[in-house]
């Protein structure tokens, strides 16, 4: 089976998708002749033509809002923010265009839009391209989040994404496109090619939306995690010794709360990882659900381990990323060893 890299991976799902469905168009700023700052749509306008993958002015509002009107007339755009940070001038459109078409019409319309956006640190970006904004997506009424952690997981989400007829925002970890990454950042770059989760077939397939993965079996812990800080976790339990359970949620909202329940009421231990900041992040969604669903299975409050409540440093980045050693802290705490 044909290994892929993350940008291999989400090029491909747009490519099938464009090849299936005359409905579907790709455009933003630089998606086209450049074929996107990281090259996840390279090929696509040669292959598909200016009408179907395009470039657009430097207007995040004027992107999404063009989408939206697009999607009202029965096509499936699948548009990029260049960089999560700046998608703040089309959050506008986002929540009270996308997200509420289908309430505000009855079922008339829907806004069956994609919006792939590079998103998390990693990469000395700084604090205007490092940022984690999904939980300003997940408080909102009407739009699916979706945070893959490899290729296969992205190809398949993307299709679905793509296929789906809700506004979907489709959360790309860019320290993951060319490779997996433990949170080490002195060691040698891991490619894709090496890890099992980079064969992802040719041709069209899906990966659920709403559907978590366990990454890692274990009975004393678990820890729930999404993005690039699946692997990071994965790292800080081999490091720590320590039979925890690893969960990738994939998608947020829809969220599997299912598995997540079944997996903290097995262990009775908890650690929820993300890399946005702490207060108001999607892990207190996640640590009050746990406290309401699996109250009486915690032995220990759950803990969050998250970046913190500061801009995105760039000197200090690896300070602020949450590594094996913080998550490795937590688990000691939440085992009381």
């Amino acid at each position: 089976m044909a290994r892929k890299t993350m940008i291999e991976a989400i090029r491909d799902a747009m490519d099938v998708c464009m090849g299936r469905d005359e409905n579907v168009v790709v455009f933003g700023e630089d998606v086209g002749f450049f074929g996107g700052v990281f090259r996840c749509t390279q090929g696509l306008q040669k292959k598909y033509g200016h009408t179907r993958c395009f470039d657009t002015p430097i207007n995040e509002s004027g992107i999404v809002g063009a989408a939206m009107g697009m999607a009202a007339y029965g096509l499936r755009p699948c548009i990029e923010i260049q960089f999560a940070d700046y998608f703040y001038p089309a959050y506008d459109q986002i929540v009270s265009e996308a997200a509420r078409i289908r309430y505000r019409s009855n079922g008339d319309f829907t806004a069956q839009i994609t919006i792939r956006m590079p998103t998390g640190g990693g990469i000395f970006g700084g604090q205007t391209h490092s940022q984690s904004p999904e939980a300003l997506f997940t408080h909102v009424s009407g739009l699916k989040t979706v945070v893959p952690s490899n290729p296969y997981d992205a190809k398949g989400l993307l299709i679905a994404s793509i296929e789906d007829d809700d506004p979907v925002i489709f959360l790309e970890p860019k320290r993951l496109y060319n490779g997996p990454f433990d949170g080490h950042h002195g060691r040698p770059i891991t490619p894709w090619s090496k890890h099992d989760l980079s064969e992802a077939p040719d041709g069209h397939y899906i990966v659920p939306l709403g559907r978590a993965a366990i990454r890692r079996a274990g009975a004393r812990a678990t820890i729930i995690a999404y993005g690039t800080m699946v692997h990071v976790c994965l790292a800080a339990v081999q490091e720590a010794g320590i039979d925890a359970e690893v969960i990738d949620l994939r998608t947020l909202l829809p969220l599997d709360l299912e598995t997540i329940t079944q997996s903290v009421r097995k262990t009775g231990r908890c650690v929820v990882v993300h890399e946005a900041t702490l207060t108001s992040g999607f892990g207190a969604e996640l640590a009050a659900l746990i406290q309401e669903e699996c109250f009486f299975h915690l032995e220990a409050p759950v803990r969050r381990v998250t970046g913190w409540d500061t801009p995105y440093p760039h000197a200090q980045e690896w300070d602020y990323f949450p590594g094996p050693t913080r998550i490795g802290q937590a688990l000691a705490a939440v085992l009381e060893v």
